[in-house]
């Protein structure tokens, strides 16, 4: 059973990203290269918030539990913060590469566009922020031991899985969107995004009651979806030729 359970949570958890990287990142390096530089960047992150967050815990009391909370609360919002900070580092850093590359290029075009670049630095951010998240609950997936024996939730491992997931697809759009903020100048979507980060990562202190976590985050997740799905020039006439498309070349192969 603990086995299954490992799987399943696994296969819920980075599953969209898995085949997200296979069909749309796996087959260009350019693409691949920026993704790993972008989980590199949110791994600088997570190494500067756990500095701070050690440095809190070693000269706090750790007797006192509201003073405990209270750095945890503090922890979570400030590597929220610092993991923006440093998306917007990795937005001038790719744009920077990006004059370099128009500049080598025989026709002055980039081999890939901005929004391609939000999407593969968001879905690294993605993948790796979901990485640390779960690993040690699969870990503890294989046992020893039975989830709620002792009252508690039994869903512990599939919600934790699931709001991986919605991480995970939610940094990607976010990408999408702060770097199309960053683009246009619109700094009211930045802050958009930073505000549902925040609110995203504080629904998490609502668990065990994950009815007051689960249902809000994916929410926004199809909002935020949604939102770059359109900020992205996408549209319901192109939803449509995409499948228009795909019934066409369908229909050619089995005429042939």
């Amino acid at each position: 059973m603990t086995v299954a359970v490992f799987f399943g949570c696994t296969f819920i958890a980075f599953g969209p990203a898995f085949a997200l990287f296979v069909f749309t990142i796996a087959r260009d390096p350019l693409r691949v290269i920026i993704l790993i530089a972008g989980a590199f960047f949110w791994l600088l992150s997570l190494l500067m918030s756990s500095l701070v967050w050690f440095i809190a815990m070693k000269a706090s009391n750790n007797e006192d539990y509201q003073l405990q909370r209270g750095l945890l609360i503090f922890g979570v919002m400030f590597s929220v913060i610092l993991q923006e900070v440093f998306r917007f580092a990795y937005y001038k850093l790719l744009r920077k590469a990006m004059e370099g590359l128009v500049a080598l290029s025989e026709d002055d075009s980039s081999p890939i566009s901005v929004q391609q670049m939000a999407y593969v630095a968001g879905l690294g951010y993605g993948i790796m922020s979901g990485a640390f998240s779960m690993i040690n609950i699969l870990a503890d997936s294989l046992g020893p031991g039975t989830v709620g024996i002792h009252g508690e939730s039994q869903y512990y491992f599939l919600t934790s899985a699931f709001m991986t997931m919605a991480i995970t697809l939610l940094h990607t759009f976010w990408g999408v969107l702060f770097f199309d903020g960053c683009e246009k100048k619109r700094w009211w979507m930045i802050a958009v995004v930073v505000c549902l980060h925040l609110l995203v990562s504080g629904l998490t202190f609502l668990n065990p009651v994950y009815e007051g976590s689960l249902p809000p985050a994916y929410i926004i997740t199809v909002a935020m979806g949604v939102w770059a799905f359109l900020s992205s020039g996408g549209s319901l006439e192109s939803i449509r030729n995409s499948l228009t498309c795909s019934k066409s070349s369908v229909n050619s192969q089995v005429g042939s």
